[in-house]
């Protein structure tokens, strides 16, 4: 398969060239979508749906139950459907949770002081309750667990990935809100039923990341090597190899007949970019530091033309500046800015809404 087939058969997975009707369709269809910077997070749904989305629609889905934010996977924050993050944490809280020990211990938290914690935080989010993070270090600090520093958040993350309790809707403020109150999974939504777990997450990871490959799924789902190969080895019907390595799905998102949008602003850390081990099939390897991650993690926003990473852009989400245009910068040979005229205003007719 040579490398323009498989950016066009990425596009149509990620929904770039043929979108979902709606942002809580692109968020089912990702499965998982990074997010430790919230308003990238839910552009990368909106950019995912047809027609001009708005954050408001985004935000209403969180509020109605259907999408959550919790630590999924290698320890970071992405945006889930809620009927799906018990069966995710079933094949990945386990590795998140040795992962995370060294940390918990470095802050003087052991299992007894998250035992403690969560007996406490489970009855205090029953009912629909729902705690902003304040109010959760109220809680566990009543126990005698200290909140203090970063403890608390350490403490907030390791029972999100023990599934007590997610991140859910938006708290109120002036401007774009960044802040969520802590809800509990009972109730948002019934758990979906599967067999299992982690030929699911394979089979989920390849319709909206394909064609890729175990080394992708392995980086992506943060989980070994071995894994991704007894995943892909279980012989899914909804899977087929699309060459020597890589993996598609058998039902993937038809071709978008002309016109199809080629220019795409996409957010920092977006799927697009980050979701593979190898990513200079979609940016040349010369721009890659321009792009990230960073030494402190960063994943700039990115300007992709016919799969390909041409540039950055940056826009101000703080109050009073949302007024200003995005700034391009784009690589070298990379055309006229004008291109993404289109793809930008969508990003501001977002934010706005």
């Amino acid at each position: 398969m040579d490398i323009s087939r498989i950016r066009d058969g990425r596009l149509r997975a990620q929904l770039l060239t043929a979108p979902a009707a709606d942002v809580v369709a692109a968020a089912s269809h990702l499965l998982a979508t990074q997010a430790q910077d919230f308003w990238a997070g839910r552009w990368a749904l909106g950019v995912r749906s047809a027609g001009d989305p708005v954050l408001s629609q985004v935000d209403a889905a969180f509020a109605s139950g259907e999408l959550v934010r919790s630590w999924t996977q290698r320890g970071t924050v992405h945006i889930v459907p809620a009927c799906d993050l018990p069966w995710i944490l079933a094949v990945t809280g386990a590795r998140q949770q040795r992962a995370a020990a060294g940390v918990l211990r470095g802050w003087g938290i052991g299992d007894d002081d998250l035992a403690a914690a969560e007996r406490a935080v489970r009855p205090a989010l029953a009912g629909g309750n729902r705690l902003t993070r304040s109010e959760f270090a109220e809680v566990i600090a009543a126990t005698g667990v200290d909140p203090s520093s970063s403890r608390g958040n350490h403490v907030l993350t390791a029972l999100a990935i023990r599934g007590v309790l997610a991140l859910g809707e938006v708290v109120p403020r002036d401007g774009i809100t960044r802040d969520q109150y802590l809800v509990s999974l009972d109730g948002l939504a019934s758990p979906a039923l599967v067999a299992d777990p982690l030929v699911e997450l394979w089979v989920r990871y390849i319709r909206a990341h394909g064609p890729a490959s175990p080394a992708d799924f392995s980086w992506w789902a943060g989980l070994p090597l071995r894994d991704a190969q007894v995943a892909a080895s279980a012989a899914d019907p909804r899977v087929a190899a699309s060459d020597e390595t890589r993996y598609s799905a058998t039902d993937a998102a038809p071709a978008v007949d002309s016109p199809a949008r080629t220019h795409h602003a996409l957010a920092g850390w977006d799927e697009y970019f980050l979701s593979y081990a190898d990513r200079t099939l979609s940016c040349d390897p010369g721009d890659l530091a321009a792009v990230g991650p960073t030494q402190n993690g960063l994943v700039r926003p990115i300007l992709v033309a016919d799969g390909i990473v041409r540039g950055t852009w940056s826009y101000s989400t703080a109050v009073g500046k949302t007024r200003h245009p995005p700034v391009v910068t784009l690589f070298e040979g990379a055309g006229d800015a004008a291109g993404f005229d289109a793809a930008l205003r969508r990003v501001v007719t977002f934010t706005a809404g």
